[in-house]
């Protein structure tokens, strides 16, 4: 049991100043208080506690080629998304189970010093370097969860069905790692992620298509409709115009035109990019309740383009943040790409506002951390609970500007003019993971992923 000390705990319409939250064993909180019993011994931080962010979509085996794919041949033709998967293919063939479990270790390290205390894994490297299944179906996701476990964060492993090149194609050897042949082949490594994840008491599962391309529609229908409804469905779709082109020449009908017309949507559903909407997807798909993932750095970086959010805020829309390829790993800087884009196409900047919060900062950690939170199967909307565990990112109240802001104005001071050296640390389910800005296992895993990209090469 312990105590930890707060200048100040985020409530869900207030401050609660000081605070006191004590913690079983487990890391699940026992009590909220802004007063402590006197035989009690808590830790005491100068800090501001906010909501531990959720990171609702990951390509962990990606990190190892953050930064790498910036140099382009001049004089030819533009690079794009499609020549970046090229790279990306080339990393997905070479690393081995040791090679992800050390990647992802450090990428869980950096997303916890960041203030992310969950995370979506939507994991497709399945298979060895020669496409061929390893004796057990969910080596490589077991590494994952290993990883999350070695350093505190909380994953949802998304195993990934990924079974086609594209439309009505065959998949291409730089997918061979990938590829599960048809839905039963699916469930079976569904089966072993699941098992993967009893490993580690902070892991849980969740349904991955990797995309319309990359999945029979009809397979994706029916694994929605008949296989673990209970559990949260997240795929890729609408992130690239050739996608969109693609699929009318082959359904007659845009992705998300298809999936609205062909699967009962709700809140369990988790859209990631949808980039690429006309206005009657973005009404339709906000009123069913689908989620909306979005990434905003890494979008930016492949030149995807930018979401229609106001629209589709404006229809009752929930969404998420993740990122991806994690060529960024600040969720507030995730939060401005995202606001900043929107202000610039719509020359507003009231982005994040509705008919009940005007406060952009405050908008904005709400709409992260509930449709977050329900990406990772968890439909607790409150920001901290008794009964659930402690997540959360503790913001330096000795920092400047922090201190001699009011309360009022501390979200959006975080959200929109802080980086990473205004963040004391990250409690994860209860444990201070971070601390002065490092990670408690710093040295170790950072060790380890030195030596394991060296081996790599790739750098």
């Amino acid at each position: 049991m312990k105590t930890y000390q707060f200048k100040g705990l985020l409530q869900d319409d207030k401050w609660l100043c000081p605070a006191y939250v004590r913690v079983d064993d487990d890391g699940v909180i026992e009590s909220i208080s802004d007063t402590i019993s006197i035989e009690a011994l808590p830790v005491k931080m100068n800090v501001f506690a906010i909501p531990g962010f959720q990171n609702a979509h990951s390509h962990a085996f990606q990190y190892a080629m953050a930064g790498l794919a910036e140099r382009h041949q001049v004089g030819t033709k533009a690079d794009d998304f499609w020549s970046w998967r090229d790279a990306m293919y080339k990393l997905a063939l070479s690393i081995s189970p040791d090679d992800l479990e050390g990647i992802a270790t450090q990428l869980y390290a950096e997303m916890l010093r960041h203030g992310y205390t969950n995370v979506a894994e939507f994991h497709y490297v399945h298979h060895d370097q020669n496409g061929k299944e390893y004796e057990n179906l969910s080596e490589m996701g077991e590494r994952l969860v290993k990883a999350a476990k070695n350093t505190g964060i909380g994953i949802t492993l998304l195993p990934i069905f990924y079974q086609k090149g594209g439309f009505g194609k065959a998949a291409t050897s730089g997918q061979k790692r990938f590829i599960s042949a048809d839905v039963d082949a699916y469930m079976r490594l569904f089966e072993a992620s699941e098992k993967s994840t009893d490993l580690y008491e902070n892991a849980n599962i969740a349904i991955g298509m990797h995309s319309m391309r990359g999945v029979d529609p009809e397979s994706i229908k029916y694994i929605a409709e008949n296989f673990r409804k209970e559990v949260p469905f997240h795929i890729h779709i609408s992130e690239q115009l050739k996608e969109i082109e693609d699929a009318l020449a082959y359904l007659g009908k845009r992705p998300v035109e298809w999936m609205l017309d062909n699967v009962a949507l709700s809140e369990r559903f988790h859209f990631v990019h949808a980039t690429h909407l006309v206005d009657s997807e973005t009404v339709a798909l906000a009123q069913s309740k689908t989620n909306v993932v979005l990434c905003p750095s890494t979008e930016g970086n492949l030149g995807d383009g930018i979401f229609p959010l106001k629209k589709f805020q404006q229809n009752g829309g929930n969404w998420s943040i993740g990122t991806d390829s994690h060529i960024g790993l600040n969720p507030f800087e995730e939060l401005r790409i995202l606001d900043y884009g929107q202000r610039l196409i719509s020359h507003q900047r009231n982005t994040f506002t509705d008919d009940k919060i005007g406060d952009s900062g405050a908008f904005a950690i709400q709409k992260v951390n509930v449709a977050g939170k329900m990406a990772m199967g968890n439909k607790e909307a409150s920001y901290f609970k008794v009964g659930e565990k402690l997540n959360a990112v503790l913001m330096d109240a000795a920092n400047p500007l922090i201190a001699c802001t009011s309360l009022e104005n501390l979200l959006s001071t975080f959200v929109y003019a802080t980086d990473i050296s205004a963040q004391y640390g990250t409690i994860a389910n209860g444990v201070l993971c971070v601390k002065n800005g490092q990670h408690i296992q710093n040295d170790e895993i950072s060790a380890n992923f030195i030596k394991t990209i060296k081996g790599i090469d790739n750098r």
